[in-house]
């Protein structure tokens, strides 16, 4: 039984892995979902056979979700407009739905990265395209989700966070079942950084994993990060809790030792000597870590914050710096009390 309100018309735009993960969620009731891809052929595959086979092989998806190439199709009337393209490409595809919007709606921004000219967070990015008068209201929807669990039915969470509580509240129920529980929260920064920030601190993960270090290495490597990303969330403005909650530490903890995170398996690459392009390549997704790095490595700068964990990561992303060397020279810093940071 799907917990739900009555609500018009839904649209996901994006049929990767997520976005189609969130439209199963959302039609799991028979309710009918708009899912729009700029791929013609993956559309065609899903209005045909009802599968995704490239992103989500295996899964058979509800016969209510409809899909379509015309972004004037798929948010025209629409009441939710749920934004699950990657972060690079937001704000190209908001551009054209700015014009195409004529009816208020509420936007859900469920991508987790950070801009990297600009260092702006998705909903900044949305906001910053869409007439107020085509925006009801606009949240971000952050969590350890890995897409393939979630559509199995695993037990999984995540958070819905915004400046209006009854906007929250009305997406928390949209989007809630049984096997999909959702909590609401007022730190919509807090919550962006630390959903954009762990793909960082992922590919770290994966390359303590590629270089065949143990439980131990992964372990420092989550906290000390997990310090960093807080210091840079509450120098931003964010709350420090909101980074032990479930789009911090809880998704930090489930893209940090699973095959299934792109990010992860970012840094396994990485460490085992493959180039960046190669690796992105074999994944064949969009891995938010990578640009988040460039932002999160210019925005420390600006805040005047101390980052040497994730600078580092962002210096093995870009070729800069070898896996090794990073891991010694990380390892031979000063002494210093845990609790003075960095």
């Amino acid at each position: 039984m799907t917990i739900r309100q009555n609500s018009g018309k839904i649209t996901v735009l994006g049929a990767g892995s997520w976005g189609t993960a969130l439209a199963f969620i959302l039609a799991d009731s028979g309710k009918a979902v708009t899912l729009w891809d700029r791929t013609p052929s993956l559309i065609q595959e899903v209005n045909g056979s009802h599968t995704d086979s490239r992103y989500l092989p295996g899964l058979q998806l509800p016969k209510s979700i409809v899909g379509t190439s015309d972004i004037d199709d798929a948010v025209e009337n629409a009441s939710v407009i749920v934004v699950a393209v990657p972060s690079d490409a937001i704000r190209e595809v908001m551009a054209k739905v700015a014009p195409a919007l004529k009816s208020p709606a509420v936007l859900v921004s469920a991508a987790k990265g950070l801009e990297a000219e600009t260092g702006m967070t998705m909903t900044e990015v949305v906001h910053s395209l869409i007439p107020a008068s085509c925006c009801r209201g606009l949240v971000a929807l952050s969590g350890p989700n890995l897409a393939r669990e979630v559509v199995k039915g695993v037990p999984s969470v995540c958070v819905v966070a915004g400046a209006d509580r009854e906007i929250n509240r009305e997406i928390q129920d949209l989007f809630m079942s049984e096997t999909f529980r959702v909590y609401t929260h007022m730190d919509i920064r807090g919550v962006e950084l630390a959903g954009a920030l762990k793909n960082v601190l992922a590919i770290g993960a994966g390359v303590c994993e590629g270089l065949g270090f143990g439980d131990n290495t992964r372990a420092a490597m989550m906290t000390r990060g997990l310090m960093e990303m807080t210091q840079i969330g509450v120098a931003a403005g964010a709350q420090a809790l909101t980074f032990l909650g479930i789009a911090g530490v809880g998704d930090l903890m489930a893209t940090s030792g699973s095959k299934l995170s792109r990010n992860y398996r970012v840094g396994i690459g990485l460490a085992r000597g493959e180039k960046l392009k190669s690796v992105l390549s074999e994944i064949g997704q969009a891995a938010e870590g990578v640009p988040t790095s460039v932002a999160a490595y210019a925005i420390a700068r600006r805040l005047g914050v101390s980052t040497p964990l994730f600078d580092t990561i962002h210096d093995v992303i870009l070729g800069r710096l070898a896996p090794n060397t990073a891991v010694s020279e990380l390892m031979r810093r000063p002494p210093k009390d845990e609790a003075s940071g960095f």
